[in-house]
């Protein structure tokens, strides 16, 4: 079977088509299986200047990366919203994930969430002190 011609004239490039079948044209997200827009970020990138030149692979990492890092958090506001037993995720639900997690802490050390709160802490010398004498005088029958 030969090769087909485009309407140029030369061979196409890629799998061959064909007769009857369509080619449907897919985003970068779809193909990088990703949920975030990798085309928007790669205009922004373009345009805010952080570069002259930006290679075609740099918004699909960068993409899959904001991706990961809004499910970690998401996941772990979800499951700060479950403890609390609500349905709904709030500022104080993404707070209270943050700053239970050592690295996204780190990471989000400098941030301040609005309406977030702060996470409980009473330093233990505050706590009242057990007495051992209290518990031998419940252990003696």
């Amino acid at each position: 079977m030969p090769a087909k011609a485009s309407a140029r004239g030369g061979k196409l490039g890629g799998k061959a088509k064909l007769e009857g079948e369509i080619s449907k044209s897919q985003s970068r997200s779809t193909r990088a299986g990703l949920q975030f827009p990798v085309s928007r970020i790669h205009r922004i990138l373009r345009k805010s200047n952080y570069s002259k030149r930006i290679g075609s692979g740099a918004p699909v990492y960068l993409a899959a990366v904001l991706e990961y890092l809004s499910a970690e958090i998401l996941e772990l506001a979800g499951n700060a919203a479950r403890d609390n037993k609500k349905r709904r995720i709030n500022p104080r639900h993404l707070q209270l994930a943050i700053r239970n997690d050592e690295e996204l802490s780190k990471l989000l050390g400098d941030v301040i969430i609005s309406e977030g709160g702060v996470v409980p802490y009473i330093n233990p010398a505050l706590l009242p002190a057990k007495t051992k004498k209290h518990s031998l005088e419940s252990q003696e029958v």
